[in-house]
């Protein structure tokens, strides 16, 4: 390495690339803060009522192939700690493409154009050879609002920066990753250190310090939901993301919500929580 400065220029050649811009300048905060913050955050919901625009897609790059579901009109209800529903309208028509109730515990989901419902737990005792049905509604309680980060976990900071094309530049983000873990056991009792089992990895902008990412872990460590937020915006008193990307990785699907209107703690029934499956439907229960 210390000969290289003195070998000849045919050897090695230097070129222009393109220079990557500060996108501005970046905020400190302490671990204490940023967690504080998040918990602050989710705290100060405890009903939320959106109006929404889905867009999904199915395959990718591991299938060779993809399928765009056509953007569709819907909207979100969510009651803490884990009341959900889901509805979504077909284009143009605006008739019911589906409906979607979860107490925390179980779920329904109403299909009409088929005639179809689906009911069964949240959690996932047996998975399906179709990835698809291994979908449940906890995935959309776990992106829409970031949870708080409880005081049983462990806890770390890194910085980092990300790269992102905006027009003709090069812009560089500054941002924190949270790293969120539990105590594991270790496999090896001859292993004399502590092992970390992760949970979550929570990325903020140091533009803003709000949250920009999300990666959810299965209990094998391997990311099982990933979650991009949008630039925020106002909706009336709250900050809200203009766009939520949900990544499954292992089901290959991807839906979009893009946020157009929000309204918090306003009270939400039981009534409306509730989805009574026509009798005539034919019902799938899934494991």
């Amino acid at each position: 390495m210390a000969a290289l400065p003195c070998l000849s220029g045919c050897l090695y050649h230097t070129h222009k690339v393109e220079k990557a811009v500060l996108a501005g300048p970046a905020m400190d905060a302490s671990i204490g803060q940023l967690v504080n913050s998040l918990n602050e955050r989710y705290n100060a919901i405890n009903t939320l009522t959106a109006t929404v625009e889905f867009a999904a897609s199915s395959g990718g790059a591991r299938q060779g192939k993809q399928t765009d579901i056509t953007p569709f009109h819907g909207y979100i209800l969510l009651r803490k700690p884990s009341m959900l529903r889901v509805l979504a309208l077909l284009p143009v028509v605006r008739t019911h493409a589906f409906d979607l109730a979860s107490d925390g515990s179980t779920f329904k989901l109403v299909i009409p154009p088929r005639s179809r419902a689906i009911v069964g737990k949240n959690t996932v005792t047996k998975r399906s050879a179709n990835e698809l049905e291994n979908l449940r509604p906890d995935f959309f309680l776990d992106s829409v609002l970031v949870k708080p980060v409880t005081p049983d976990r462990l806890v770390y900071v890194i910085k980092t920066s990300e790269l992102r094309k905006q027009g003709k530049k090069l812009l560089e983000t500054p941002e924190y990753e949270l790293h969120i873990g539990e105590p594991a056991l270790a496999q090896d009792p001859r292993l004399q250190v502590h092992v970390l089992k992760p949970t979550r990895v929570i990325s903020f902008s140091r533009l803003t310090l709000l949250p920009i990412g999300q990666d959810i872990y299965d209990q094998e460590g391997e990311v099982e939901t990933h979650v991009d937020y949008g630039p925020y915006k106002e909706f009336g008193t709250i900050q809200m993301p203009s766009t939520i990307t949900i990544q499954r990785p292992r089901e290959s699907y991807q839906i979009t919500i893009t946020v157009q209107k929000v309204v918090v703690n306003q009270p939400l029934s039981d009534e409306q929580f509730a989805l009574k499956v026509p009798s005539d439907y034919k019902v799938q229960t899934l494991n």
